[in-house]
């Protein structure tokens, strides 16, 4: 390895290595050091970074974690139109496309079918092998620039492998939520009593979206990549261009077949009908492609698509079953969750026995009553729901299915906040389930990661009185575990020394931890960045809380309830008293001057030379305040572009002053 003394050789060569040992991991499935060797060395990168930020390179992989606030993605201009394919349910139709080639070209025909998978478009493009810029389809002509959240998808290389590619390039991709991490954040919102992901497609649009590429990097979004573009193009068929960039390190999927004629085609299509449920994403169809590139060149576009590809679109998988009955779930949160219980039907290549019905007005929507002949459907072909009732089938003697007024659990009568579908059950310091689901989150990876403690473990705590709350876990003893069933020496030993290590998780995973409600792994990260101790997120306005970027009126009132409840601030100090971090270890902003003491601020709109947590930053440094909403008692308004007109309205009704971006600035300069 170069010396210290160079850093520039030093960033080039832990860059170089670190991706080739990603490729090798997430392409070709081998590990050629230990994890403790990789992080070691991108520790050490992270590190120089830091030291020389002039110095990391465009293809550095410490980009892949994000932490890039995108305010307002520009447009860029596609250089090759990213256009819509033409879609088809016949085979019929698929043979008529067949014909139209054949008669066009005067000949036989080589095709190439591809899963059509149920994502989102983009475009990448690299310069001299390096990834430059990521793009959404947008118009087909124009789309947004997501460069910084692409540069999170493991899947995209931001470094080309090999020496054989053009300068300019660019390769067209479909972006997609692994079926698995749909499921687990639908999990976790549904306990958070959040609406539910509609499906995988509509997720992987939204976090794309999304201003904080942090946020990206944590849904671990995937990327198969199908199309190559150049000019000139230095390969003769779409099959050849599929292996090459495989080999330069894109992923691509090995679900693609060449086909020599239509009747390979539809064999390809009939195939993967059952097979496309295997899969660990979502698919709708099958995309046909004429192999030859000199032939696509020939056949051209119409205004809308190329009229040398089609897609084949299976038909929505639907199943008819009888409801046999309702149960209710008691979340972490104490939301009520009712579950369909099916008579087990076949349905897009698994048995359903339960359905989701989300909540009351679910049920009262689709006016269900036991023993109803239902519609069942895979919403995005993964989660079953009900989709309509046969009234011809309804039994004479059915009744309305009457949503329960107490608890299923504990009997505690259930509450309904005005403007939510949820129901909760209050007794959260006496609901069994509530509770146990409380510890299970506290011990979970994403918060303590505390190893040895696995639900059946907490079940056994709780049953036999030993832990009531997650302070509890941390006065366990040898002995008391020494009793709980299938226990040995060693692995009491194991839980005892996984509490100590998690007394080592920074703060915001505490925080996180505790369970607040709406609180989330990237909420808390926020709230842990602008309150750097507990205390501070306790003794936080309303106004202060929704000032933070991404801290909307709900969760901040939701975090203001939590505090103001007496056990929870007990809880809190027996948590200090344990020896966990309540504390950020990110030092603080030092105040450079009090140019800004006791005045207050509201920002608002866009701004064309800083973002608006650079404001926000700006004005806490010289002892400003930012606060979310505009009163009488506030001092200025910092408005830039595009504000609403209700708070520009409101600002001058009340004699607020409002300033310029160049006119805040010369206030602090």
């Amino acid at each position: 390895m170069a010396s210290e003394k160079d850093p520039l050789a030093e960033i080039q060569e832990l860059t170089e290595r670190l991706n080739y040992l990603n490729f090798q991991y997430y392409q070709n499935s081998i590990s050629d050091v230990s994890d403790f060797e990789f992080d070691k060395m991108l520790e050490r990168l992270q590190a120089l970074e830091e030291q020389y930020p002039e110095l990391r390179q465009p293809n550095s992989p410490t980009l892949r974690v994000g932490g890039t606030i995108t305010k307002n993605f520009k447009t860029v201009q596609h250089k090759y139109p990213m256009l819509s394919l033409g879609n088809t349910y016949s085979e019929e139709d698929l043979r008529e496309f067949d014909n139209r080639i054949r008669k066009a070209i005067g000949g036989e025909v080589e095709y190439v079918c591809e899963q059509k998978f149920d994502g989102v478009a983009i475009s990448l493009t690299y310069e001299n092998g390096c990834f430059v810029q990521g793009a959404t389809r947008g118009d087909g002509t124009r789309g947004d620039d997501i460069t910084a959240n692409v540069r999170t998808i493991r899947d995209v290389p931001l470094q080309v492998h090999g020496k054989d590619f053009p300068a300019t390039f660019e390769v067209r991709g479909e972006v997609f939520l692994p079926l698995a991490v749909f499921e687990q954040l639908n999990q976790e919102r549904e306990e958070e009593g959040e609406q539910l992901l509609a499906n995988p497609r509509n997720a992987a649009s939204g976090t794309l979206k999304q201003q904080d590429s942090s946020i990206v990097a944590s849904r671990r979004l995937g990327c198969f990549s199908y199309g190559f573009y150049s000019t000139p193009n230095p390969f003769e068929t779409h099959a050849q261009s599929l292996e090459a960039i495989k080999q330069w390190g894109f992923k691509v999927s090995d679900t693609w077949r060449l086909c020599g004629n239509i009747d390979e085609v539809l064999a390809y299509i009939h195939e993967w009908e059952k097979r496309r449920f295997e899969l660990p994403i979502a698919t709708d169809g099958v995309v046909v492609k004429v192999n030859s590139f000199a032939l696509q060149d020939e056949l051209g576009f119409t205004a809308k698509s190329p009229r040398w590809a089609i897609a084949y679109k299976y038909p929505a998988e639907s199943a008819t079953t009888k409801l046999q009955g309702i149960q209710y779930q008691v979340g972490r949160t104490g939301a009520v969750t009712p579950v369909a219980l099916l008579q087990p039907v076949l349905l897009a290549g698994t048995v359903v026995k339960r359905a989701s019905v989300h909540n009351a007005n679910e049920i009262k929507r689709l006016d269900l009553r036991l023993g109803d002949t239902v519609l069942v459907e895979k919403g995005g072909e993964i989660i079953p729901k009900i989709t309509s009732v046969n009234f011809e089938k309804r039994p004479a003697d059915s009744e309305p299915i009457l949503y329960p007024t107490h608890c299923p659990a504990c009997g505690t009568e259930l509450v309904r906040a005005e403007g939510e579908a949820n129901y909760y059950c209050p007794n959260e310091k006496g609901c069994a389930p509530q509770i146990q689901a409380k510890l299970e989150h506290f011990i979970s990876r994403k918060a303590m990661n505390i190893e040895g403690l696995g639900p059946e473990t907490i079940e056994q705590l709780y049953r036999l009185g030993l832990v009531k709350d997650v302070a509890d876990l941390y006065d366990l003893t040898f002995e008391q575990l020494l009793t709980l069933e299938r226990m040995g020496e060693k692995s009491a030993n194991n839980i005892l020394a996984g509490l100590e290590k998690s007394k080592e998780a920074p703060y915001e995973r505490v925080l996180f931890g505790l369970g607040i409600r709406y609180v989330g792994s990237t909420v808390a990260r926020k709230l842990a960045e602008q309150f750097t101790d507990i205390e501070a997120l306790q003794g936080a306005l309303y106004e202060e809380l929704v000032a933070v970027n991404e801290i909307g009126t709900r969760i901040a009132q939701s975090i203001r309830d939590y505090f103001s409840n007496p056990e929870h601030l007990e809880l809190i100090q027996r948590l200090k008293a344990a020896g966990l971090k309540l504390k950020s270890e990110v030092t603080a902003p030092v105040v450079e001057s009090d140019k800004l003491g006791g005045k207050t601020f509201v920002i608002s709109g866009v701004f064309q030379t800083m973002s608006r947590e650079e404001l926000q930053r700006l004005i806490v440094l010289h002892g400003g305040k930012v606060v979310s909403s505009i009163s009488g008692k506030l001092n200025f308004l910092v408005a830039g572009d595009k504000m609403g007109p209700a708070k520009l309205e409101k600002a001058n009704k009340l004699g607020i002053a409002i300033l310029s971006e160049d006119e805040f600035l010369q206030m602090i300069q």
